[in-house]
This record gives structure tokens, C-alpha cells and sequence, in this order.
């Protein structure tokens, strides 16, 4: 009561910010007179002029007016748009770390030039960030020329190439115009760089995987805006992005468990939790897997992995939908994004269900993957220095970029009134019902020639619906996720007259539906696709297609615009407001309705009773639909349920995941340190004296006389690790003395055969060597500790059982395996730089370094011949391994 009172008479956050900034808008609109008589030299130097004001005592804000202004008039020369006071409103509040709610059509991708110029200007790199690889690279394009006048250069990154930007240069595919290939480090060292979530991502786990600093292609995460942001950073945030390797476990068992999972009856051997996506096995259920895979006793620790791998086969078969959650092409299991319906090829559901969904379709079974280096997007993008972001819908998710990411959102209001009528749903009994209701719907728009566009949440929907249509003989459109190579130009093509378009959630999301059509895609239509045509032939579609566009967004207008029609509501209110948000765009009239059913995910698992027995009572028609407040509540506190959920589990994973993190960091800033070190004898001797400590802490405890310590274990353990021969620790040692005079001798002992070793292998060499052995010892420790990490998470929950906190457990053990790792890394480094054995002809050996690490085994490096087989080898003759030195002194001390 008391807040509306103060909302009434300070207004809401979101106005009073809104006022705050008005001021500096009027201010960069009052240098549009000046800024619109300079030269075109006169305004491209403007950039140095920001550049030394910079460098001076200037900030970012004491220039942003200026360079605001700069953009506007930079953009109108080059591109011919100049921004809207929203769209400077816009840009504002993405220069301040913000989130940026504009509406779909208010120029999202025309705002981000403002804050991506203004930071850019100090060289340190602006990343923008967009949800595939089609927007990357089209906006690239679109903006670079503003860009470019003003001097500042742009890359681009895609899955499988880079470009800069070139105005001069020309494609044989007109598509490529102006994006001149470059190397990966080319498309990241420019001022501006385009690209998508996934490839920043795994650009930063792939650096920090590489042996040479020379090679790494990113720099500074200094500033980045995510366009699309709720998509990347909340639909996105709990699928880590994961670089792995096949490990060595047979695939076999996934066929066998296979098999018997259509043996295991629903209730009586299993039940199934939708709500969690979850399922169970029953003790029936479990007595009957021990039968159908003949064992004794499944929970045995022996068998306790078939557990888990007939857990993950009933997941496969119950929860996880063919044309729904993944298609199958071309012999692959291929996952099919739940929120944008796009195909995900190369992503793998991890833990053992993507083989198990492989099996069920009866395709090759890859193998099980072990994890080389993960993050998830909610910790690589807490890694810019500033971040922020732009989408349609927000607002409906502000507490959680509040508390995950620490942004705050800010609704943009529209440049025109917003005159799009949102209907009231429509329920029907049955499923099947609604689509016939759909069905007619979509006629009625057609003979009218208004434009549809038909949102489902599944391929499998989308496709039963292009059926439908084809029976009634109307023409369509069907965009999903199994051809969305052309699904940016049969979006652009969706307004107009009479067109119906098929869409799978969000697909195409990015770009624009303009009524009428896109005149770029209707002039690409009158050249017949062509990718090769003159400048005179594409003026002359260009102009063609003006005109034709112009006269069908007359028609369009008069049937009322593009209507959206969804044949279901999804988890999510935000999903439902971005299909919404695809009509009405800059004051365009426009309509909205969802159509649901009974038996609808959402309406069967979060609770119909009430609606199906008002139905029931009233003797109810099953194509007769109802309209009620009761049903539109009904939906949203459902939707509002599984929001808080997955809400919940966001938040649980990156309590987890922030232990990871932290002990990422450590291992990439130790690995970053080694590669910055062009000498490491003081890191190894420290590192030395530190193992030797160890070992005299166990083996000399200072609660016992000396002559109770345990020498010989001593002398085994310096020789193990060091190398150092006993007899001569022996020869050396005073056992009277004190542990500290005790700790000098061994200190000595160690210093002196590493120089010794030095001395033996080449100054060079062993620079080579140490870096090499230590950053490989570093990448095999850590991928074994992210498994052990991955098995410790799997079983922690059950701790809960014994009263105990799994998450405060979870970090405790993580805190120790990290501390038993980094110690590993210390004493197998050690073990193998002391014992290392190398040809003694430098030449050859420099010969044979490859640019990638060598593998080592102790004794030996793998440039060395091999062992030869026959005669045992004497004592007194030379080495077998090619060192040049007697066998005795040699490979007979390993």
C-alpha cells in the first residue's frame, strides 16, 4: 500500500531513470545542426580527437554526448539511419552495464552502435554478442560501415572462419561482401568484434588450453553487449559449454541396457517425476533389472554402474521425444534447442544419455566423452569487465539477472504507440480439437490476406500442422530447426499478404518481420537466388522490389496486420511475450491469441482439475472453446511456478559451479604464469624445496627422537621424486644434526642435481622442457580432476540424508581433491624434469620439438628410439635409449 502511495507520486524506478536521461538526449540532438556541416575528413578525425581526451584526465561520460552525436551523423552518411530518441535512450543505458528492454522492430541492433563506439575508442575490444552465426555476421555487415568511416576496424568470428571487415572488398557470393577472411586473433584484435555466445566461449576454454601465448586468439574480456541477452544468460545458463575428448569405456553396455528397457513396465518398475524430469526406479523395478541383466545384486558396487546407465535408458525412452528434443540426421542424434527450436550440431547431452538416446534409435553409439575444460555462460560473461545486454523481454526476468549477474533492467519505451491487440486465450478439451481450431483460424487469416505466423514449442507440432494446411491446400512457410539455414529469409518474408509461416518457438529470432516483406529478400526472389549479379541487375530488382513491398503493405494493413498464433503456451511467460512481440513492430496494427488445451505439457502437469471439471459439469462441446479470466490466471501461476523452478535450479547449479570457477581461475592463471616465465629454475627449486619439506615433515615428525625417524622411506622418497641416488644422500647426511640443518642438506642435495640435470640436458632444452612437461602435467591433472568433480556433484545430494549440507560438504571436498591435485602436479612435474633424458646432440633434439607439447613418460621423452628387444643389455654397455651413456647410469635406474 505504502510503495504504490510513493510510486504515484515519485513514479516507478524505471520513469524516474527515464527522466534522468532525457536531458542527455535533447543534448547529443542539439549537435546534430553542427556536427551535419563538417567534412566528412572533419568528422572522421573527431575519433583521434576522443582517443587523446581519453588518454588526458577524461572519462567515458565527460565524451559520451560528443561521441553519441558523432554516430548519429556517422550513421545517417553511411547507412542512411539515424537513431531514434529511443534508440540514444537505448544506447545510454547499454553504456552504463544495463539491460536494455526494446521491443522487437525499435532498432536494437542500430542503439548497440552508440556504447560499442564510445568503447572502443581506448583499443581495448568490444565484443558483441549475438545467438547464431547468421546475425554475427549480418550485422557486421550492416554496421561496419559506420564503423569504418569513423575509423574504427571490425571483425567477425563464425564456427568455422573470421572476417574483417572491408569495404573494398567483393565475394564471388554476394552474401560475403565486404568479410575478408582472417585468422581467428585477426577477428579478436579488432576495435569491435561480432560473434556468437558458443564461439567466445569455447575461444576462451581453447586458449587456455594452448602452449604458447603467440597462439592465443582472445585478449581482454573488456566490454561486451549480449543482444538477446535473456536467451544467452537465462535459456542458455544451465548448458555448459564443454571441450572434451573420447574416453577409452566401451560402448556396448548402452545396447544391452537397451534392450531391456521396453521390459520395464511405467508405475509397477519405475515412476516418472515430469515436473523435475525425473525418473525412478521402483524396488520391483530394480528386482526386475537384476533379472533381465542377470545379476545378482544391482547395487552391488561391482554393478552399481548399470544403475545408473538404465536410469539414463528409461530418461531416453520416457522423457526425451524424437522431433521434439533432438532429430536424427544423417546417423546422428542431433539436440534441438528447447527455447529457439534451432538444431545444436556437436553438442551432446552429457552423462551417458546421449549414448543411450543413440542406442534407442538404433545409430553408431560415439563414445563417452571425458571433459578436457568446461565454464557455463553465467561464469565467462561475470568475466567482462562491463557487461550488458539488449532483448525484447526482460523485464519478467529482472530478479535474476539482478542477483546472478548484478544487472539492473530498464524498460525502453516504444518510438510509436504500440497497437497490437493481444486476445484473451481460447482453451479447448482436447488437443486435437485446438488444432482443428487452429487450423480453421489460420484459413479464415489466409482468405483475408493476413499474414500468420503460426508459433509452435515443437518440430513434431509444426510439421503436423504443415500436413494439415497441405490438405486444405494452403501455401506455407514451415521454419524449425531442421532447416534453418533459410530461416532469416523466410522470417523477413512472413508479413507478407496472405503468407503463413510455421515457426518452432522463437526461430528466426533476430529479424525483423516487416509488413509487405523485406524488400532484399523480394529482390533476391526476382533474381531467382543468383549469388552472382552486377551492381545494374541488383539496383534494378532493388527498385522493383521497393515498389511491389510498398503496394502489399497496403493490403496487408487493411486485413489488420500480422497476426501470431500460438498453439501452445510455453514454461516460460518471457517465450510467449517474444512470439507476441513478432507483430506490431514501430505502431504496425497487429493481433495475438494462444490456443491451449487440456491436454497441453503445461496445463496436465502444473494442474487442470479445476477447468476440466467445469468443462465436464457443463456438458461442454470438445470444440467448443472457453474464454475466462480463471484460465488466463490459471496459465500464468503455472508458468510463474516453473519459472521460480528453473529459477531455483539456475541458482543451485551456479552454487556448485562457482566452486569450479574459482578453481578455474587458479589453474588458468597458474597455467597463464608458467607460459609468462621465460626461465623457471627459481619455480622449480621452489617448487622443490616445498615436496622436500613434505617429505621430511612425514618421515621426520618432530614429536620423535631422530633415531626413531623413518630414514629410509626418506632416502626412497628423494630418490623417487628427485632422482638423487641413496648411497650418496647417505654418504652426505649427519643424523645428529637438527631438522633444520637437516632441511639445508637436502635443500643443497636438490639444487644440486637439478644443475646437474641442466647442465647434462643444455641450457635451452631444459627452458623448453619445463614449460612443456609442467603445462601438460597441468592439463592431465585437471582433466582427471573435473571427472572426479563430475562424480563428487553426482553423489553429494545423498549427504542430505545424514543431516549434513551437500553444498557446504561439496565445497569441502572440492577444497581438498584441489589441494591433492596442485600437489600431484608438483611431485609428478618434479619427477619427470629430474629424471628427463634427452639425446645429447642439441641439433637433433631441437629437430624433433613440434610446436604442440611432447607426451613424456618418466625416464624417457618421446623423441627418443625405443627400446631394443632381444639380449638382456649390460651394465657397462651403452644405452639402448640412444642417451649415450652406459646402461648402468642410465635406463637401469629408472
Amino acid at each position: 500500500m505504502f510503495s504504490s502511495v510513493l510510486k504515484k507520486i515519485f513514479g516507478t524506478k524505471n520513469e524516474r531513470e527515464l527522466k534522468r536521461l532525457g536531458p542527455l538526449v535533447e543534448e547529443i540532438k542539439a549537435l546534430e545542426d553542427s556536427l551535419s556541416s563538417l567534412s566528412d575528413d572533419r568528422l572522421k578525425n573527431k575519433t583521434e580527437e576522443f582517443r587523446e581526451r581519453l588518454q588526458s584526465s577524461e572519462t567515458y561520460d565527460d565524451i559520451l554526448v560528443e561521441a553519441f552525436a558523432v554516430v548519429r551523423e556517422a550513421s545517417k552518411r553511411t547507412i542512411g539511419l539515424k537513431h531514434f530518441d529511443v534508440q540514444l535512450i537505448g544506447g545510454i543505458v547499454l553504456h552504463e552495464g544495463t539491460i536494455a528492454e526494446m521491443k522487437t522492430g525499435e532498432g536494437k541492433t542500430l542503439a548497440a552502435t552508440l556504447p560499442v563506439y564510445l568503447n572502443a575508442l581506448d583499443g581495448r575490444g568490444v565484443h558483441v554478442v549475438t545467438v547464431n552465426d547468421y546475425l554475427a555476421k549480418r550485422d557486421a555487415q550492416w554496421m561496419g560501415p559506420v564503423y569504418h568511416f569513423l575509423g574504427l576496424s571490425v571483425g567477425a568470428i563464425q564456427h568455422d572462419t573470421s572476417f574483417r571487415y572491408n569495404p573494398d572488398y567483393r565475394s564471388e557470393d554476394k552474401r560475403l561482401d565486404f568479410l575478408m577472411e582472417c585468422s581467428r586473433k585477426d577477428a579478436y584484435m579488432a576495435d569491435i568484434t561480432y560473434g556468437t555466445n558458443n564461439e567466445f566461449g569455447f575461444d576462451f576454454l581453447r586458449d587456455n588450453m594452448k602452449y604458447d601465448f603467440t597462439e592465443f586468439a582472445q585478449r581482454e574480456l573488456n566490454y561486451a553487449i549480449v543482444d538477446e541477452v535473456d536467451s544467452i544468460l537465462i535459456d542458455e545458463a544451465r548448458t555448459p559449454l564443454i571441450i572434451s575428448g573420447p574416453s577409452e569405456e566401451s560402448t556396448d553396455k548402452y545396447y544391452k541396457i537397451n534392450r531391456i528397457i521396453p521390459k520395464l513396465k511405467n508405475e509397477s518398475d519405475f515412476t516418472i517425476d515430469e515436473k523435475a524430469k525425473n525418473i525412478i526406479l521402483t524396488e520391483e523395478g530394480a528386482l526386475e533389472v537384476e533379472k533381465l541383466l542377470n545379476v545378482e545384486n544391482l547395487f552391488d558396487p561391482v554393478n552399481i554402474e548399470f544403475v545408473h546407465h538404465v536410469l539414463q535408458g528409461l530418461k531416453a525412452h520416457n522423457l526425451f521425444k524424437l522431433d521434439r528434443d533432438y532429430v536424427v540426421k544423417d546417423g546422428e542424434v542431433v539436440i534441438v534447442d528447447e527455447f529457439t527450436g534451432r538444431l545444436m550440431p556437436g553438442r551432446r547431452w552429457s552423462d551417458g544419455l546421449h549414448q543411450a538416446i543413440e542406442a534407442k534409435e538404433g545409430v553408431k553409439i560415439a563414445s563417452e566423452n571425458q571433459t578436457l575444460a568446461s565454464i557455463t555462460f553465467q561464469n565467462y560473461f561475470r568475466m567482462y569487465n562491463k557487461l550488458a545486454g539488449m532483448t525484447g523481454t526482460a523485464d519478467t526476468e529482472a530478479e535474476e539477472f539482478a542477483k546472478i549477474y548484478n544487472l539492473d533492467v530498464m524498460v525502453i519505451p516504444t518510438n510509436q504507440i504500440m497497437r497490437r491487440q493481444d486476445h484473451p486465450d481460447v482453451i479447448y478439451k482436447t488437443r486435437d480439437a485446438k488444432y482443428r481450431a487452429v487450423i480453421n483460424e489460420i484459413e479464415e487469416c489466409n482468405k483475408k490476406n493476413q499474414p500468420v505466423l503460426v508459433g509452435t514449442i515443437s518440430i513434431e507440432t509444426s510439421e503436423f500442422l504443415s500436413k494439415e494446411l497441405k490438405k486444405r491446400k494452403i501455401p506455407h512457410s514451415v521454419l524449425n530447426a531442421k532447416f534453418h539455414e533459410k530461416e532469416a529469409e523466410i522470417v523477413t518474408q512472413a508479413g507478407r499478404s496472405g503468407a503463413v509461416t510455421i515457426a518452432t518457438n522463437m526461430a528466426g529470432r533476430g529479424t525483423d518481420i516487416v509488413l509487405g516483406g523485406n524488400p532484399i529478400g523480394v529482390a533476391r526472389e526476382i533474381l531467382k537466388g543468383r549469388s552472382n549479379y552486377s551492381e545494374e541487375e541488383w539496383t534494378g530488382a532493388m527498385e522493383e522490389a521497393l515498389k511491389l513491398c510498398s503496394l502489399d503493405r497496403e493490403k496487408v494493413l487493411e486485413a489488420g496486420g500480422l497476426f501470431i498464433l500460438g498453439t501452445e503456451r510455453h514454461e516460460a511467460r518471457r517465450i510467449d511475450n517474444q512470439l507476441r512481440g513478432r507483430s506490431g513492430r514501430q505502431g504496425d496494427p497487429g493481433a495475438s491469441r494462444f490456443y491451449i488445451s487440456l491436454e497441453d505439457d503445461l496445463m496436465r502437469i502444473f494442474g487442470s482439475d479445476k477447468i476440466s471439471g467445469l468443462m465436464g459439469r457443463l456438458g461442454m462441446d470438445e470444440d467448443v472453446p472457453i474464454e475466462h479470466k480463471m484460465v488466463s490466471k490459471a496459465l500464468e501461476n503455472a508458468q510463474k511456478r516453473v519459472e521460480a523452478h528453473n529459477f531455483d535450479i539456475r541458482k543451485h547449479l551456479l552454487e556448485y559451479d562457482d566452486v569450479m570457477n574459482k578453481q578455474r581461475t587458479e589453474i588458468y592463471l597458474y597455467r597463464a604464469d608458467i607460459l609468462s616465465l621465460e626461465n623457471m629454475t627459481d619455480r622449480v627449486i621452489d617448487m622443490s624445496k616445498d615436496v622436500a619439506d613434505d617429505i621430511l615433515e612425514r618421515t621426520c615428525p618432530d614429536n620423535a627422537y631422530p633415531e626413531n625417524w623413518d630414514w629410509d622411506t626418506l632416502y626412497d622418497s628423494f630418490y623417487g621424486t628427485f632422482g638423487i641416488q641413496k648411497e650418496r644422500l647417505k654418504k652426505g647426511v649427519d643424523q645428529s644434526k637438527s631438522k633444520d640443518s637437516l632441511k639445508d642438506f637436502f635443500y643443497k642435495q636438490v639444487e644440486e642435481a637439478f644443475r646437474e640435470k641442466e647442465s647434462e640436458t643444455g641450457h635451452d632444452i631444459m627452458r623448453y622442457l619445463e614449460r612443456n612437461i609442467l603445462l601438460q602435467i597441468v592439463d592431465v591433472q585437471w582433466k582427471d580432476h573435473l571427472l572426479a568433480m563430475d562424480h563428487l556433484k553426482e553423489g553429494i545430494g545423498l549427504r542430505g540424508y545424514g543431516q549434513k549440507d551437500p553444498l557446504v560438504e561439496y565445497k569441502r571436498e572440492a577444497f581438498d581433491m584441489f589441494e591433492d591435485m596442485t600437489y600431484r602436479i608438483s611431485t609428478e612435474f618434479l619427477s619427470r624434469i629430474f629424471k628427463v633424458q634427452v639425446h645429447t646432440d642439441e641439433n637433433a633434439f631441437r629437430m624433433r620439438m613440434p610446436s604442440r607439447p611432447l607426451i613424456f613418460n618418466r625416464g624417457e621423452a618421446s623423441s627418443q628410439q625405443p627400446l631394443r628387444k632381444g639380449k638382456k643389455t649390460g651394465r657397462n654397455e651403452p644405452c639402448p635409449c640412444g642417451s649415450g651413456k652406459k646402461y648402468k647410469k642410465c635406463c637401469e635406474r629408472q
